[in-house]
């Protein structure tokens, strides 16, 4: 859960079933550990602070707008279409050669966006980065699951989510001092930071850890990820290219391609006898509903993480050090209430606490588009508050959300579901940036240019400059995309309430229910 479309996505982790015996001895064990959080931190600290640097990127390296979603989509895309195919890979070649390819993968690429010249060599390498995260992700769990015996494994994962909650809390907050203090030129070091963090976890994990055994020796279904790319990145373009200048004529072939690529994929999954993904989960009403509340809540999660700091930074003039607190509630109340939620959610079953968790949600970003559409340009007083009550929500969601994935289907299907929700988590995150920025533009565009909207601040009356008119629509612009999201927030909740089973868990309590 940790950059902008991760912050929630990373709760519900990529597993497979545990295995009943550790290939690690005691003495080992804990560089497992350290080498998962220090490749987790790489993700998550990447990630969170991406959305805070996307107007210094902007500005130096001349991004517009349309590519600006891209450096953010093209990593999204590439990890939601190849997370699946990730974790097949460490079952095939065992966990740790796939967690340190994946690692050395993602560092490479990172190094390379470091030193990116233009928009699109960024956009490439973060492509690569995101190929690197699918092996990585499911891997930094997995490994400790696998390495640490029944006993140990609940202690170590929880050691593991602390770890990854302070990242995700701090990581925004120290980038956003830095990018205040250094000026625009000091976002290539978000990405060269993560070749040490790398190096470390690659030399505990290949000089200190044992090679484990491949558990499966399954296909990879390489056809599948390869169309679900094309499927996905074709509908990406074709939203995003709405609100480019010069390729609004590809946006419609654009998605219906993507909608026909989509289909093909989904046919195709449906005759392979080891498929990516497993379709027939799908006619699980509760599985069904739980992924759909997963797209809704995602989806405005992840808009709102990307668009809020653009518009605070370039529009509100604030900095980036102030704006990096955004972030800070959201993982902390997460970290603090997802134990007692999910103990909760176990007592009186996941639907209460989901869609009452993303009707909190919704009215945070009802508050976020209030405040914009009425120009209120407070901070701590306005924007600070609405994003710990957008926190509380999501602590709601996160753990209900993942035992209503897990309880639906049958214990052999666990992996498989809990693989297929993270998946449908990021490709949410991937359309909402491309549809919204799409949005907001439209409507930026349509305020600017009509210079008498009513109720917008700086219209109704010539405005007094243009730097006035550019701040009204650019709050009109997010106030849209806000609203937006507060409506799939509450389909997200009615969703839940209509799906997702309200009994209590049918394991009792004390007993070892499936891992997440």
């Amino acid at each position: 859960m940790r950059s902008p479309s991760e912050v929630g996505a990373e709760a519900v982790p990529l597993v497979r079933p545990l295995p009943a015996d550790t290939f690690c001895p005691q003495s080992r064990r804990r560089f497992v550990l350290i080498a998962a959080i220090l490749a987790s931190a790489l993700g998550f600290i990447d990630g969170s602070i991406l959305a805070i640097a996307t107007p210094a990127i902007r500005v130096d390296l001349g991004a517009s707008f349309a590519e600006a979603q891209w450096i953010s989509n093209a990593y999204a895309l590439t990890l939601s279409a190849l997370i699946l195919v990730g974790g097949a890979a460490g079952d095939r070649f065992g966990l740790r050669h796939a967690f340190v390819a994946g690692i050395a993968l993602f560092i490479a690429a990172s190094l390379a966006c470091a030193v990116a010249p233009n928009p699109p060599m960024l956009i490439a390498f973060r492509a690569i980065q995101g190929i690197g995260a699918a092996i990585m992700v499911p891997g930094s769990l997995a490994i400790i699951a696998k390495a640490y015996p029944k006993k140990e494994r609940g202690r170590a994962i929880g050691i593991w989510a602390a770890a990854s909650a302070l990242t995700t809390a701090l990581g925004p907050v120290l980038g956003g001092v830095v990018l205040s203090a250094f000026g625009d030129g000091i976002w290539r070091v978000i990405f060269a930071v993560n070749l040490p963090l790398g190096l470390v976890s690659i030399y505990l994990l290949l000089a200190k850890v044992p090679a484990d055994a491949p558990t499966e020796k399954r296909s990879l279904d390489l056809g599948g990820a390869a169309l679900a790319t094309l499927a996905f990145g074709a509908l990406a373009y074709g939203l995003t290219s709405m609100s480019a200048e010069g390729e609004r004529q590809m946006s419609g072939p654009s998605i219906a391609a993507g909608a026909v690529l989509l289909i093909v994929f989904i046919v195709f999954e449906r005759r392979q006898r080891e498929p990516m993904i497993d379709l027939s989960l799908f006619r699980v009403g509760a599985f069904a509903g739980a992924n759909v509340a997963t797209f809704f809540l995602y989806f405005a999660l992840s808009a709102n993480l990307f668009y809020l700091p653009m518009l605070l930074i370039a529009g509100w003039g604030l900095s980036a050090a102030e704006v990096g607190f955004i972030f800070l509630p959201l993982s902390v109340l997460i970290a603090l209430l997802s134990g007692p939620v999910g103990q909760w959610s176990d007592r009186i079953g996941p639907r209460f606490p989901i869609a009452s968790g993303s009707l909190v949600v919704a009215v945070a970003f009802a508050g976020l588009a209030l405040l914009a559409y009425a120009g209120i340009h407070s901070f701590w007083w306005g924007v600070f508050p609405l994003m710990a009550l957008m926190g509380l929500g999501m602590a709601l969601v996160v753990s209900p959300l993942s035992t209503a994935v897990m309880t639906a289907v049958e214990d052999k299907d666990t992996g498989a579901a809990s693989g297929i929700n993270n998946a449908v988590s990021r490709i949410g995150g991937l359309i909402a940036v491309a549809a919204m920025g799409s949005l907001a533009a439209w409507v930026y565009a349509a305020v600017l240019n009509s210079g008498a909207a009513s109720g917008i601040p700086g219209f109704g009356e010539p405005a007094p400059d243009v730097d006035a008119a550019r701040l009204a629509a650019s709050d009109a612009a997010f106030a849209a995309v806000a609203l937006v999201t507060a409506l799939l927030c509450l389909l997200s909740a009615i969703v839940a309430w209509t799906t997702v089973s309200g009994e209590r868990l049918p394991w009792p309590r004390g007993s070892e229910a499936p891992q997440r």
